[in-house]
């Protein structure tokens, strides 16, 4: 039965350079990478060298513990440099495109024609497989596994993000083959989470064989930690996989075309962005062909992804796998002067969630060019229940990130360790007095979790 929930305890954080709805092309890319450290926990075991010849869909690597789940080139050319890090871990796989756009070839089929078997044989012999996620932990789903359900979240409340109803407006037929795909793969319900109080009109209310909810209120209702814990919480032993709504899309492509379409679009957002605007590339482009000559300042930050959870790059840098936005905000590597800029000061153009400053009256209509200044170091944990206004579960916080410092697993999963992934903690860390960095702590409670009891 379909469910309507208003998320109240969260926050808004409204800024400037939201993308206008207009879709560009970006700039032809020089090289295209697949990171092996967008998929945590992975240990991969590389099947191409330097210098191999690729199709787009052609195997990269796959994970050494999970040999069936296979990580795919997303254009054709060479394998052109593996990137590594400390004790030879490999960072990047970087592929230089021949421009001929060559691809793997697979059968075309119906989903609603395969069995649940034939389904995962295809997208895990095809690369495709990396973009079902799962919950508990928040890494790659296990293809043996039995969720018991599956949720897509059609709309995403971080800053800036991209609106997936106008991204995906032309993907209709698409978006339902691969729905109909993600059905046979569980035997319960695929639940598809749109925005609003009330059903718009969106390409995800015609969905057919979805359990259409609706969520509405204060980021961060878009999460699909906060859905699945309103619509069905998970308790130890069980498992719920995500996709994002694109991917969704991507994989209906694939059994209507047989052939792995790596295209997506990118939102590119920011204050210090020239031109907002939604571009076509691929997944894995290089960061330079999609900011070039659209920055209007020297220092600034570019992140992969939104500026709550994603990943600090530069322009030699590439998309991250999961990433379907772009973020250019100022830097903040400057002293601000306790009396004008710092936390004696007026405050007539500061941020606050308390409402402690005289612009926070018309914070509603405001939007706000924040840089990435912490305004602070980290110090012990305030008990000042910040937390709990921004935290929608129903947990407590401070206690959980507490008990996985003292590895005290026991009590990590009475608190809910199960229900969380690290981006369900980024806004308990924006508004921290202390500055503690939760989500990598999340991130190590889980990876204990998973070790331990999994």
């Amino acid at each position: 039965m379909s469910k309507a929930v208003k998320i109240r305890r969260g926050l808004n954080i409204a800024l400037q350079g939201k993308a206008d709805k207009v879709h560009a092309n970006a700039n032809e890319a020089k090289q295209y990478a697949i990171k092996p450290t967008d998929f945590h926990g992975l240990m991969p075991k590389l099947v191409g060298k330097e210098g191999h010849k690729v199709k787009a869909g052609s195997v990269l690597f796959y994970d050494k513990y999970n040999e069936s789940i296979k990580y795919a080139s997303p254009v054709s050319g060479e394998i052109s440099e593996i990137r590594r890090g400390e004790k030879r871990k490999i960072l990047e796989v970087i592929i230089t495109p021949d421009g001929k756009d060559s691809f793997e070839k697979h059968d075309v089929a119906d989903p609603n024609d395969l069995s649940r078997e034939e389904i995962l044989e295809k997208m895990l012999a095809s690369g495709l497989w990396p973009f079902i996620k799962m919950r508990p932990v928040d890494i790659v789903a296990n293809p043996t596994d039995n969720p018991k359900m599956i949720v897509v979240s059609a709309f995403d409340s971080h800053p800036l993000a991209p609106d997936y109803n106008f991204l995906l407006k032309d993907e209709q037929e698409a978006f339902q083959s691969g729905i109909n795909a993600l059905n046979k793969l569980t035997e319960g319900s695929v639940h598809l989470n749109i925005r609003g109080e009330k059903k718009q009109n969106s390409i995800f209310e015609q969905c057919k064989n979805v359990q259409i909810n609706l969520f509405g209120g204060v980021h961060p209702c878009g999460n699909v930690g906060v859905q699945i814990h309103h619509i069905d919480p998970i308790n130890k032993g069980e498992v719920v996989w995500t996709v994002n709504p694109s991917d969704v899309a991507t994989i209906g492509k694939f059994f209507m075309s047989g052939r792995f379409d790596t295209d997506r679009v990118v939102a590119l957002t920011g204050s210090k962005v020239n031109e907002p605007r939604y571009l076509k590339t691929k997944i894995g482009a290089s960061i330079e062909s999609l900011v070039k000559d659209n920055i209007e300042a020297d220092n600034v930050r570019i992140i992969s992804g939104n500026v709550l959870t994603g990943d600090m790059t530069n322009d030699k840098g590439f998309v991250g796998y999961y990433h379907h936005q772009i973020t250019v905000v100022p830097e903040g590597d400057h002293h601000k002067f306790f009396l004008t800029d710092g936390w004696l000061s007026l405050g007539f153009n500061r941020f606050s969630m308390s409402m402690a400053y005289p612009t926070m009256l018309n914070a509603p209509s405001k939007k706000w060019d924040l840089d990435t200044n912490l305004n602070g170091e980290e110090r012990a944990f305030v008990v000042s229940e910040q937390y709990e206004k921004v935290f929608p579960f129903d947990i407590y916080p401070v206690f959980l990130l507490k008990s996985i410092l003292t590895n005290d697993i026991d009590g990590m999963e009475k608190l809910g360790i199960y229900e969380v992934a690290p981006e369900d903690f980024a806004l308990c860390e924006f508004v921290c007095t202390s500055k503690i960095n939760s989500q990598k702590i999340i991130r190590d409670g889980l990876d204990i979790i998973k070790e331990e009891c999994l």
